[in-house]
């Protein structure tokens, strides 16, 4: 019976790691938790495209809305896009613990700031310091869920079969982070050259990722 009671513990608080069968409740609340935040940061992004009312020329309105419509397009791209990494980094996930979890919670909080730096940027897209300000949300997002699988990783918390995909994920993130972390100088310089590069990462990051894949973690021959 005791044996019973202590397996029934959630250890998770003192710091031990779980396996996620054991705590399956527990797990699927993490899980159900980020997805209910990825699900409102990413809606809280169409509360920054307002029309004013009384408006004689609606076509001309709507066109000028460019910017923050460029910055919800980009807004919700990153954020549809960390949500599958992250749907997929869960997935590897053999094991869990409270470090793991406080991780999460801090990635989690940058990633719901995303819809406030957006609006900010779609309604000063020409002064340096919106598109700064969105850079830095952007890549502390990257940095903060890049160090969710480092230490995963180290702590052995990932299925044995799904480390070498968590290890090709690193540079696909470092790439994000350091495209986001360059534009910031930039921006001082020209703040459309700063929002072209961000936009370029979508167009030519997936064939930077796997030459950086393919470079610090070459394939091993049979």
């Amino acid at each position: 019976m005791a044996e019973e009671r202590r397996s029934r513990f959630d250890a998770v608080a003192g710091g031990q790691a779980r396996h996620r069968d054991e705590a399956g409740v527990e797990f699927n609340r993490i899980v159900a938790f980020s997805d209910g935040v990825f699900a409102i940061a990413i809606t809280l992004l169409v509360l920054g495209l307002l029309i004013p009312e009384g408006q004689k020329d609606l076509t001309e309105t709507l066109l000028n809305q460019d910017a923050d419509l460029l910055a919800y397009a980009i807004s919700f791209a990153v954020i549809g896009r960390l949500w599958i990494a992250h749907h997929r980094f869960f997935a590897t996930l053999e094991r869990f613990d409270g470090v793991l979890m406080g991780l999460n919670l801090l990635y989690l909080a940058f990633l719901v700031l995303v819809a406030f730096s957006s609006q900010v940027l779609g309604d000063y897209s020409r002064q340096t310091v919106a598109v700064v300000l969105y850079a830095i949300n952007l890549a502390c997002v990257s940095l903060t869920f890049q160090a969710q699988i480092i230490y995963a990783y180290r702590r052995n918390l990932v299925w044995p079969e799904a480390r070498e995909s968590e290890r090709l994920a690193g540079p696909a993130n470092f790439l994000v982070a350091i495209v986001f972390l360059v534009s910031i100088p930039v921006a001082f310089v020209s703040t459309s050259v700063a929002t072209v590069m961000w936009i370029g990462m979508f167009a030519v990051g997936r064939r930077l990722e796997n030459r950086l894949a393919a470079v610090r973690w070459p394939r091993r021959s049979a």
